[in-house]
């Protein structure tokens, strides 16, 4: 089970303290006392909301790095058009897979390779219900609150910029009454009238349903608490699987350990001039191997090089690949740049392959054009 990529975004708030400018030295129209209140009430839920859902993706995915990686390859994928989005590697999932890979070298014969295998199962069920949180939280929590911000926050905002002008407006022809028509006057107060009850009607509105924010709350707890629950349950088993395999391993007879007989040194060589061993010759040194290294192999380029008067970097570590389009590499490699897909990511070309790949695994030689 994979958890999709949670992106969102948040928009930018602030209370205006509306009615304390002055429009060619009069003061302008104020609003009333309930109309500011109400005001000030919706600014703090933007503001709740705004940061509530930042700290909630915090929380089912708390690493940034890996944030960050998956929000450039689900950028990347949607740029491709691919449908499939890579989910967020839960740490307990990346501790299975560890355990589970020692536990396959260490053989079954040992009680510790036979004991990581257990562990790293229940570590990989702890990532999948933690995969089921992620999407649990995302469809009954986090996706209403950022429709909230999407919709009806943004709404009222919008009302409140609207009444903004239209306040103005009135103030301005306030200040010429008597060199402009009184319809005119009359129009302006109208619509500022108007503009206010809407921005009231959608600020009310918001204010008086904020029991579905309760429910989405309680949405967010419930997600949690049934995730616990078989976390505990997994671990349960596993400890149980633990205890048993050191009650089988302490009832066992122990294997003594037998060394193995010495070999005796025949020392039964005539003795030599040079004092009782036979001289070996001395291998041959030819002039190609007096510049090899006797324990390092040469390294020998196995990757075409690019032209270096086109956009390109060099591999300073290997890299490989871990997810579909990532372009995989040996340090030392040539790479031809092609796109910079955010501040931590580029995209290239090495030996007719393309594909996508770590900023900080590379130096650029030539820089993209800006």
């Amino acid at each position: 089970m994979e958890s999709s990529g949670l992106q969102y975004s948040f928009p930018e708030w602030q209370f205006s303290g509306r009615g304390r400018e002055k429009v060619g030295g009069a003061e302008g129209t104020k609003l009333d006392d309930d109309f500011k209140e109400m005001e000030k009430k919706v600014d703090v839920t933007s503001k709740a909301v705004t940061e509530v859902l930042a700290r909630t993706i915090e929380y089912l995915q708390p690493n940034p790095a890996s944030r960050a990686k998956l929000t450039m390859l689900n950028t990347v994928s949607k740029i491709r058009g691919q449908v499939k989005n890579p989910g967020y590697p839960q740490s307990e999932g990346l501790l299975g897979e560890c355990m589970i890979r020692h536990g396959k070298e260490l053989g079954g014969e040992s009680n510790f390779g036979d004991a990581l295998l257990d562990a790293g199962e229940s570590m990989k069920r702890l990532a999948e219900v933690k995969d089921s949180l992620d999407i649990e939280v995302k469809q009954n929590f986090i996706d209403p609150l950022q429709n909230l911000c999407d919709k009806d926050l943004k709404e009222i905002q919008h009302h409140l910029k609207k009444l903004e002008g239209r306040r103005l407006d009135f103030d301005y022809k306030k200040k010429r009454q008597g060199k402009i028509p009184d319809e005119e006057l009359r129009q302006a107060m109208e619509k500022f009238e108007e503009s206010k009850e809407v921005a009231e009607t959608s600020m009310h509105h918001l204010l008086e349903t904020d029991i579905e924010q309760v429910s989405q709350l309680s949405a967010l707890v419930d997600a949690q608490l049934d995730y616990h629950r078989q976390a505990v349950q997994i671990l349960d088993e596993l400890a149980d699987k633990l205890k048993r395999r050191m009650r089988d391993a302490s009832s066992r007879p122990k294997r003594e350990y037998k060394p193995k007989p010495r070999e005796l040194l025949d020392l039964g060589e005539p003795e030599q001039p040079n004092g009782g061993f036979p001289c070996a010759a001395a291998p041959k040194t030819t002039a190609s191997s007096s510049f090899r290294s006797s324990d390092k192999p040469i390294r020998t380029p196995s990757r075409s090089m690019p032209p270096l008067d086109q956009p390109s970097c060099k591999a300073l570590y290997d890299f490989e690949p871990e997810n579909d389009g990532e372009l995989g590499f040996r340090e030392g490699d040539i790479i031809t740049l092609t796109n910079q897909i955010d501040e931590n990511w580029y995209e290239g070309m090495l030996d007719g392959q393309s594909g996508f790949f770590p900023l900080s695994y590379v130096e650029v030689l030539v820089p993209l054009p800006q």
